[in-house]
């Protein structure tokens, strides 16, 4: 052991890595909310894809529920940060429940999109995973519903009404590298496509892809820290498999395996937006475990983007902050 712990390892850090604005605002709501009302807040579904955060958040007062019948009639509830369809809103409104809305944004953004374009009479394809939450979300809240591609082939199989008549919208978890063969395919059969500008994918994860992919040409592993079900921590994971790298998820310290290291001497480390820099760093100091450790971040974007909490919290993040 003690000529393992001689080993010279470094460690780089992608830039930027783990959370995004968004997912910082579905969080704050929820500890805002404990503040103001107090517990139990109920949560519908997880608020992010990250087990940390959300045991974190039950050890606290939060209570999360998969549909809303499991919340009793007057109790806060928050939507997280994936978004509902119309039919959840309008089920929270018929029992008059005091809802905060965690719904990230961006994602927000998507709906309108959908929706602007289906009062035109348009069609909509959305580009996404089956079964995400997000999706479903956004699956309801476009009138007529959405007709669901993940690939290029899913493309030459869609049935569509008025070829002249359709739009397309995307999962916010996708990159634009995620979707580009899918929207050149899009175009290809459907000329006329009308679809969102590149600039309103999600930067956040356009941002960790492109960090990941710098990453990887420095480093002999790769372990992006993120939950199993986090749709963009699991494309990290994949972003450097495609570059040729061993490249693992792990959701914390304790999913690092000791043979991952054999033979490496530069391990880089990114995180999924859903994913607190806290692990990041505890599985750092596991590493040392195994090594004396040069740790570096590398350079990168620096993100600054922020989004206001719901107007019924104001007050108390003025308070929390003094």
């Amino acid at each position: 052991m003690t000529s393992t712990n001689k080993r010279k390892i470094r460690v780089l850090l992608a830039q930027p890595r783990g959370f995004c604005a968004g997912v910082e605002r579905a969080i704050e709501i929820v500890n805002h909310a404990l503040e103001k009302y107090g517990p139990p807040v109920y949560v519908r579904h997880e608020i992010v894809h990250n087990k940390h955060v959300v045991d974190a958040l039950r050890a606290k007062g939060a209570r999360f529920v998969n549909e809303l019948d499991e919340v009793p009639d007057g109790a806060v509830t928050v939507f997280s940060a994936h978004g509902v369809s119309r039919k959840v809103i309008a089920d929270a409104q018929n029992r008059s429940l005091p809802v905060l809305d965690a719904t990230c944004p961006l994602v927000s953004k998507v709906h309108k999109e959908g929706q602007r374009y289906a009062e035109r009479g348009y069609e909509i394809i959305l580009i996404g995973h089956e079964g995400h939450p997000e999706v479903e979300g956004t699956r309801g809240q476009i009138p007529g519903g959405v007709l669901l591609i993940s690939d290029p082939a899913d493309v030459d199989r869609l049935q569509v009404r008025d070829i002249n008549k359709l739009a397309y919208i995307t999962q916010t978890t996708l990159s634009v590298d995620d979707t580009r063969e899918v929207i050149e395919a899009l175009k290809k059969r459907f000329p006329n496509i009308q679809g969102p500008d590149v600039k309103d994918i999600c930067y956040a994860t356009q941002n960790r892809q492109e960090s990941v992919r710098h990453l990887a040409k420095e480093v002999d592993l790769l372990l992006v820290v993120g939950a199993p079900n986090s749709s963009n921590s699991n494309r990290l994971r994949e972003i450097g498999l495609e570059m040729g790298l061993p490249s693992y998820l792990i959701e914390d310290s304790h999913g690092l395996e000791p043979e991952w290291l054999d033979g490496i001497n530069t391990i880089g480390i990114t995180a999924g937006a859903s994913a607190p820099e806290q692990l990041v760093q505890e599985v750092i100091r596991r590493l040392g475990d195994f090594g004396e450790l040069e740790v570096k971040a590398l350079a990168g974007i620096e993100e600054h983007v922020q989004f206001k909490l719901p107007p019924e919290l104001l007050d108390t993040q003025q308070s929390m902050s003094a």
